[in-house]
C-alpha cells in the first residue's frame, strides 16, 4: 500500500528501473523526516520481486565523494545500464546546478565517483538519461527549459555539437522540473513536473517521435496537490513490471513541502499512446486493503482543509483542527464489517463516509485530550465491495492515529 516503503524512510524524485535480474530497483532523493528542507547527502537504493516487500540496499552514494562542488546536498537522481556497468547520475545544487556520474558494476551501488559530467554544469538541475535502442545515451537535465545532449562513450561527457536547448519549455508545456525519459515502442515520453494547475504538483507527460522531440505536450498523469496542505513539486517515472504499467511519484507530508515519500500506481497505456490520468491512492500497486487491516491514518492520499500529518514521540498521525476537514482513502475492500475501532486522541468529532459522493455509516466522539483511546462504534449499514473512506471533521481538534473495520 501507499506510501510503500518503510514509514520512516522519505525518498522522493524516483526513477523505476527493472534490470537483468528481474527486480525493480528505484533510485530517488533522500528527505530526512522532521527536517525542513529538500534532499540530503546521501542516495538509498531500495528494490523489489513482488512491488510489496522491498529490500534496503543501505546508502549508494554519498555527495562527499563529488568533492567538484562546495555542496554535499544531493538532488534527483537517474540509473541507466550502459557497457556492462551501471551509471548513477546525480545532481547538486552548487553554481547553478552541477551534474555528475558514478559507476558500480551492481545496480544496487555502492557507486564510484567518476566525476562532473563535462559541459552540463550551471543550467539547473534533475538529470535523467536514455539508453537508446541502438547503445546511444543521451541525458536531459533543467529547470524552466529542458536540455538534451547524446552522452560521449565514457558516459562523463556531453557532445557540445548535440546540445539543444528548450525541447520542453514552461510556455509552451508548464515544463518547471523533473524531467524523466522512457522509450516505449517507437516513442519517448517524457515526464515533468507540470504547473497546469496554479501550483507545481502535477507530473505531466509529453511524447515524441525522436530523444530531440518535437514533444507533444499530452496531459497529467497524475496531481498530488492535495497530499499536503502546503505539496509544491512532485517528480515520478514510468516502469512496466511483469506485464503492467506503474507511475511512480511522491507525496509531502508533515504539513510541509518536504518530508516526500514515493508511491505507485498502476496506469493503461493505450494503443494510441494515451495515459489516463489516475487519482492518488492508499492502496497502490497490490490489491484492494482489506477493511479488516490495522490502517495508519498518515496513509490518506488527499487531505483537504486544515489537516495534516505529525510525528510525535515516533507515532505518526493526522491532525484536524476546527470543522469542514476531510481526509480521503482509496481503495477498501468490505465484506459487511459491522463495527469500526478509531485510536484517536483530542476533543471533537467526525463522521466516518463511504463511497463517492459518500454515505455516513459511522460518526465518533472523543474528549481524551492527552491519551491516546480506542473508540468503536456499530456501522449504520455493513458495506460490501471497494469503497473509498473519508473523514468528516464536524468540530473540535483531533489527532487519528489508526482506523479498523471488523465483523
Amino acid at each position: 500500500m501507499n506510501p510503500f516503503l518503510p514509514q520512516t524512510e522519505y525518498i522522493p524524485d524516483t526513477e523505476a528501473r527493472v534490470w537483468a535480474d528481474g527486480r525493480l530497483y528505484i533510485y530517488g532523493s533522500r528527505d530526512i523526516g522532521g527536517v525542513e528542507d529538500y534532499c540530503s547527502s546521501e542516495y538509498k537504493v531500495f528494490s523489489t520481486d513482488d512491488l510489496i516487500r522491498w529490500q534496503d540496499h543501505g546508502i549508494s552514494f554519498r555527495g562527499a565523494q563529488a568533492d567538484f562542488c562546495p555542496s554535499d546536498t544531493l538532488f534527483a537522481p537517474d540509473c541507466v545500464y550502459r557497457n556492462g556497468r551501471y551509471y548513477l547520475f546525480y545532481c547538486l545544487p552548487g553554481e547553478g546546478g552541477r551534474e555528475g556520474v558514478a559507476v558500480s558494476d551492481h545496480p544496487a551501488g555502492p557507486f564510484e565517483n567518476l566525476g562532473p559530467v563535462k559541459g552540463a554544469d550551471g543550467y539547473g538541475i534533475d538529470p535523467a538519461v536514455l539508453v537508446d535502442h541502438d547503445g546511444q545515451a543521451y541525458l536531459y537535465w533543467g529547470q524552466a527549459a529542458l536540455r538534451v545532449a547524446k552522452l560521449s562513450d565514457d558516459m562523463c561527457a556531453i557532445l557540445p555539437e548535440t546540445l539543444q536547448v528548450g525541447i520542453l519549455s514552461e510556455q509552451a508545456h508548464g515544463f518547471h522540473e523533473g524531467a524523466s525519459i522512457r522509450r516505449i515502442g517507437d516513442k519517448y515520453y517524457l515526464l515533468y513536473c507540470d504547473g497546469a494547475r496554479d501550483r507545481a504538483t502535477c507530473l505531466s507527460y509529453a511524447i515524441a517521435d525522436s530523444p530531440y522531440g518535437p514533444f507533444q505536450r499530452m496531459g497529467v498523469l497524475i496531481d498530488n496537490t492535495n497530499c499536503d496542505p502546503l505539496s509544491w513539486n512532485i517528480h515520478g517515472s514510468l516502469c512496466a513490471f511483469k506485464g503492467q504499467w506503474y507511475v511512480f511519484y511522491h507525496r509531502s507530508s508533515a504539513n510541509s513541502r518536504y518530508n516526500r515519500r514515493c508511491c505507485i500506481e498502476p496506469i493503461t497505456l493505450h494503443s494510441d499512446g494515451r495515459i489516463d490520468e489516475v487519482k492518488p491512492s492508499t492502496q497502490g500497486a497490490g490489491a484492494p486493503i482489506a477493511a479488516t487491516t490495522c490502517l495508519g491514518a498518515w496513509r490518506a492520499c488527499a487531505l483537504y482543509g486544515r489537516i495534516f500529518t505529525k510525528v510525535e514521540d515516533a507515532v505518526e498521525y493526522l491532525q484536524s483542527e476546527g470543522e469542514g476537514n476531510i481526509a480521503t482513502f482509496r481503495d477498501l475492500l468490505f465484506s459487511g464489517e459491522s463495527k469500526v475501532s478509531v485510536c484517536l486522541r483530542g476533543h471533537g468529532r467526525f463522521a466516518i463516509n463511504l463511497g463517492s459522493p459518500g454515505v455516513a455509516v459511522a460518526c465518533i466522539e472523543v474528549a481524551s485530550e492527552a491519551e491516546w483511546t480506542t473508540v468503536s462504534v456499530p456501522i449504520e449499514m455493513p458495506p460490501q465491495g471497494v469503497q473509498s473512506m473519508q473523514f468528516y471533521t464536524f468540530a473540535g481538534r483531533l489527532q487519528i492515529q489508526s482506523i479498523q473495520f471488523e465483523a
